[in-house]
């Protein structure tokens, strides 16, 4: 499963390369870029991105102030990294709750161990649960709390929801398999489940059935291992009256 982050910077230059450099890291995600404070609070506030990312060489008061902001309208705020030309604001922006803070131009050292750090700390499970389907220059954000089950068309994916909408992805599914929480099952070679959503699981007749639509997907031979790990999940948490 991804984690998202944001930047704020009002230098492009700095922030295309910050870009560039994460782009090596499959499983963090821009969900948004802002050129000052303003902008960068009305950002984490719509996106609520995992991760806020500021260069604190311009506009550091108001930023220190924004994080104390986001304490008034978020229960558990975004990591925030900063960064600037010189160690000046590092003492202000760790004593303020900062994860990190770099020193320009970026080090692709510093940033590799932020990140391990990242996931070691702060494990995806753990994390906001969205996932950005990206085509061209559109993003659309899905909480995969709603997501029933995901569906392959060729070379798309379709989402299933649980209002009942289907939102398309032009990309395998194996590319999502990985990606997504540990509560999503491969169970065939065309079905990715939510196993929150799973009532029924059939062995004689190879299906699982769904909560909210009643939905029946099938399960083959190859994915029987996943569905008996499914079955010890939901087993453990269930009142057992066998017959």
């Amino acid at each position: 499963m991804d984690y998202t982050y944001a930047i704020i910077d009002s230098d492009a230059a700095t922030h295309l390369q910050l870009q560039l450099q994460l782009q090596e890291y499959g499983d963090f995600s821009c969900t948004a870029t802002a050129q000052n404070i303003n902008e960068g609070l009305n950002a984490i506030l719509k996106f609520l991105p995992d991760v806020v990312i500021v260069n604190l060489s311009n506009e550091t008061t108001d930023c220190l102030q924004m994080v104390a902001e986001l304490h008034q309208f978020l229960k558990k705020i975004p990591l925030m990294i900063g960064y600037a030309k010189d160690k000046d604001h590092a003492y202000d922006a760790l004593k303020s709750g900062f994860f990190d803070y770099w020193l320009l131009p970026h080090s692709e050292f510093d940033i590799r161990k932020t990140i391990f750090r990242i996931r070691k700390e702060v494990p995806a499970d753990s994390v906001p649960t969205t996932i950005c389907l990206k085509s061209y220059r559109d993003y659309h954000y899905l909480n995969t709390d709603d997501i029933l089950y995901l569906k392959a068309d060729n070379n798309t994916t379709d989402f299933i929801m649980r209002d009942g909408s289907t939102v398309s992805a032009y990309k395998t599914l194996k590319t999502f398999e990985k990606k997504l929480p540990t509560n999503f099952i491969r169970v065939h070679q065309s079905y990715i489940l939510n196993g929150k959503y799973v009532a029924r699981i059939n062995y004689g007749k190879s299906i699982c059935t769904l909560k909210n639509d009643k939905s029946q997907l099938p399960f083959s031979k190859s994915y029987l291992d996943k569905i008996d790990a499914l079955k010890n999940m939901l087993s453990k948490n269930s009142i057992k009256a066998s017959e």
